[in-house]
């Protein structure tokens, strides 16, 4: 298990709405946040996973994101 780091365009409670059940039904995924204060919108992302899949799997909620890592 690894921690990787996303800049994203998830911006509010709507879009973490969204996001929320693909990321929730990723069995590589243990556990995820998203920092709605930072400027950058960093999700965080607890998972099995490696930085592509997880990009994937937001492009798919409609969201983008930047590896940090």
């Amino acid at each position: 298990m690894q921690t990787l780091h996303f800049k994203t365009n998830i911006n509010c409670n709507g879009c973490l709405a969204k996001v929320t059940p693909f990321l929730e039904g990723e069995k590589g995924i243990a556990q995820w946040q998203v920092d709605l204060q930072s400027d950058e919108r960093i999700l965080t992302v607890d998972t099995a996973m490696d930085a592509e899949e997880v990009i994937k799997t937001l492009q798919r909620s409609g969201f983008t994101a930047e590896s940090m890592d």
